[in-house]
């Protein structure tokens, strides 16, 4: 194994290492024992991260990298901004099907307690999913609406509202609190959401 081979290694087995570790304790994770199980030294983990934190949020970005590519490919170029922000739901209610949906809303709980006992953490979860939902913004940038093209302005405050939204409605359909919420009524509220956009072009 070459020396660039083994870092990538050691940073794969601790990306994996630092997510089992959240899903299973939280904020309460310790270093230590991540490293222990990723079979490299707590040096590894700065070395490669910085600190226990960097790796924190670099494994969440990861974990959450190809639900976004998912979203994303679910939205091909040509659609309108209604079109678009169709497809977008119909794909976001279908994952809520997939097997690891309630792992993932498990996950979810456990990084908003852990943004709540550290809240620097918190804000490195906030601009990690912000630049993870710019790929979203420019999903939805530039499609036809209303006679114009969406602004990265209007964009951003869409996918905001389509974040806020979806998670609120996605918490209820895992725990069996969204009666009625199919793939048709997820369309229907992006669609509402998409044609009450401003008319102003921020």
């Amino acid at each position: 194994m070459t020396r660039a081979e083994a870092k990538e290694r050691n940073r794969r087995a601790l990306l994996d290492a630092a997510l089992e570790a959240v899903s299973r304790d939280g904020h309460r994770a310790k270093l230590d024992e991540i490293a222990e199980r990723a079979e490299v030294t707590t040096g590894a983990v700065y070395s490669l991260f910085g600190s226990k934190s960097g790796l924190v949020v670099a494994a969440i970005a990861d974990y959450l990298r190809p639900h976004y590519a998912e979203m994303e490919r679910a939205v091909p170029p040509g659609l309108d901004l209604l079109e678009a922000a169709d497809a977008f739901a119909r794909r976001y209610r279908r994952s809520l099907d997939a097997p690891d949906a309630r792992s993932g809303l498990s996950l979810q709980i456990t990084l908003l307690d852990m943004a709540v006992h550290d809240p620097d953490l918190g804000a490195r979860f906030a601009e990690s999913i912000r630049t993870q939902e710019g790929h979203l913004v420019e999903l939805f940038t530039g499609r036809s609406h209303a006679d114009g093209a969406v602004t990265p302005g209007q964009a951003r405050h869409l996918v905001t509202a389509l974040r806020a939204l979806f998670v609120g409605l996605g918490q209820g359909v895992i725990l069996g609190l969204a009666e009625g919420s199919d793939e048709q009524y997820f369309a229907d509220a992006a669609r509402a959401l998409a044609s009450g956009m401003s008319s102003r072009r921020p």
